[in-house]
């Protein structure tokens, strides 16, 4: 500004030189042709001079309003920021991909937002609160879910794949119609840097706790919150390292090696318990990242909670002990009745799990991966304390998650494993004990395939899910009667195979930077078991048909992307 008005004030000397110079020619002598010619250009070059002196003036006007008004700031991007929201598809290759979120501040092929790195549209609340450097991100949405089973399987919102009931029992012939807000959810986020490192805090927790109130349901619709995640994560350059309860990194990732839910593949269903054949689990942990050039090879490294699972959780199927060994349940092996009560914490653990896996992103159209998991496993017994068993399991992960053209991506993720059927939701045992107390691994292995599409603000899905249990036997000390999985009697929760075909859509009714989203969504589930035994004149399997709608409001913070 002080530029501008030296350069009026110098305009304005030289026209007062040239007026004065004026008018002393104009004096001198008025008769030659030559002085009048010279006075017609001077006065020429006045009118001239008089215009540049009100364009100077404009120009410094225009500048001045300039330099008051408020700089223009890009609009605030959420897409992708919070992963259990709801699953999203990664961003089109045609769009501008984000900067990193939390964990690779410095790579330019993350699929994340940090939140404080963008600034929100001039008309819209900022969906975060500020802290000196540090943004906390609100996260979360609202539930309603009403939904039918045409068989009461007993297991409330999400399914238990494995315990279906047959047509011949009174629970095959009912069905059920409920309505839950249970998977309503609420945490929040915390970005910041420090000394050249990005972190990142995560918290959120649902309502699908467990309590030993009778009337919750019958007078007074309470239900109970339940941590799913908390976790901290730290990463420099292209060293990154994560401590708490995360998704395993057992769980399919959509991009890298990431914890970030959005980056995960746990399909788009309504069903909380996701799908028959996924791999997952939400346990404590620490795992260490190693990133590549751009992010496009990852390796991690993570030592996690390790269970010593004989079956028997969310429907799943447990083994038949020795009669002399049945004590090892609760004691020595987990039976899974209730994984937070008293028979998860007195269960011992011989070492942690430990899992490996390496992720290649040569584009965001593309992303492959396989992994592997070591556990262990250890059992004394209490009738002879000299006989101690112990056993090494493990497993096998690989998956892809491909975008074959626009907005249209194929998914196949595969499990197969040799000690390690817990974390196929608890719907096979880890492991069987023979008479004289050793162990022997149980196989069992799962699959995901389906495809995703987005049209417009339409999210389309269809996925096949199976899992196959292998049979394990052997004899009990009398020498005559079966135990383990699958013998000949056995029960006929101790499935062979589950399958499952699911479809849906996820409907963006209405989206706001300022205000949320509304979503409207849609679930179709077919859903099979069967056991390895059949006794004469029973049916040889069993299947339930699901039907879920659920309406969600979602936080500004974490809404879907179109």
């Amino acid at each position: 500004m002080n530029l501008g008005l030296k350069a009026v004030g110098r305009t304005s000397l030289l026209i007062a030189s040239l007026l004065i110079g004026a008018g002393v020619l104009a004096a001198a002598d008025d008769a030659g042709s030559e002085i009048a010619t010279l006075k017609a250009a001077i006065a020429e070059q006045q009118k001239q001079l008089l215009m540049l002196q009100k364009t100077l003036e404009t120009q410094q006007a225009l500048l001045e309003k300039a330099l008051a008004a408020p700089a223009a700031r890009p609009p605030f991007n959420t897409s992708g920021q919070v992963a259990s929201t709801s699953p999203i598809l990664p961003l089109p290759v045609a769009a501008a991909r984000p900067a990193p979120i939390a964990l690779p501040q410095a790579a330019p092929a993350a699929a994340s937002k940090n939140p404080c790195e963008a600034a929100p549209d001039q008309n819209a609340v900022p969906p975060y609160i500020r802290i000196g450097s540090t943004c906390v991100v609100p996260v979360g949405f609202m539930d309603l879910t009403p939904f039918w089973r045409d068989k009461n399987a007993g297991s409330s919102m999400g399914s238990n794949f494995g315990s279906i009931p047959f047509n011949n029992t009174v629970n095959g012939n009912l069905s059920e119609t409920r309505f839950s807000i249970q998977n309503s959810r609420l945490g929040f986020r915390v970005d910041g840097n420090w000394k050249g490192a990005h972190f990142i805090g995560y918290n959120e927790f649902d309502f699908n706790g467990t309590s030993g109130a009778t009337n919750l349901s019958i007078s007074n619709g309470a239900v109970v919150p339940r941590l799913r995640l908390y976790w901290a994560d730290v990463r420099k350059g292209n060293i990154e390292f994560l401590a708490g309860q995360s998704w395993s990194m057992l769980v399919p990732n959509r991009k890298g090696v990431s914890a970030i839910p959005g980056d995960l593949f746990y399909t788009q269903v309504i069903d909380i318990n996701y799908m028959a054949g996924l791999t997952w689990t939400r346990q404590p942990g620490v795992r260490l990242l190693l990133h590549g050039a751009h992010d496009k090879v990852t390796f991690g490294f993570s030592v996690e909670q390790p269970d010593q699972y004989q079956g028997g959780s969310a429907g799943g199927s447990g083994i038949t002990l020795p009669s002399a060994l049945t004590g090892l349940t609760s004691t020595q092996l987990d039976a899974g009745a209730n994984i937070s009560g008293a028979s998860y914490l007195g269960t011992p653990a011989y070492t942690p799990d430990f899992i490996a896996k390496l992720a290649f992103d040569p584009s965001p159209r593309f992303h492959f991966e396989i992994g592997g998991l070591n556990s262990n496993f250890k059992v004394v017994n209490p009738s002879n304390l000299s006989q101690k068993f112990t056993k090494s399991g493990g497993a096998l992960l690989a998956g892809a998650n491909v975008e074959i053209f626009k907005n249209f991506r194929v998914i196949s993720t595969n499990y197969w494993s040799d000690g390690g059927g817990r974390y196929l939701f608890g719907q096979a045992p880890d492991l069987i004990v023979r008479a004289d107390g050793s162990l022997s691994l149980v196989h069992a292995g799962g699959t995901i395939d389906g495809i995703e599409e987005t049209i417009k603000n339409t999210l389309l899905y269809a996925y096949y899910g199976g899992i196959y249990i292998g049979r394990n036997t052997a004899l009990d000390a009398n020498g005559t009667s079966r135990i383990g999985f699958g013998y000949n009697g056995s029960p006929n929760s101790q499935n062979r195979a589950i399958n499952e075909l699911t479809w849906g859509f996820n409907q963006t009714m209405w989206k706001s930077a300022r205000y949320g989203a509304i979503n409207f969504m849609g679930q179709y589930e077919w859903l099979e078991r069967a056991p390895w035994f059949v006794a004469v004149g029973a049916p040889k399997k069993t299947h339930d048909n699901t039907i879920y709608l659920n309406i969600r409001y979602t936080l500004p913070g974490s809404m879907p992307a179109f």
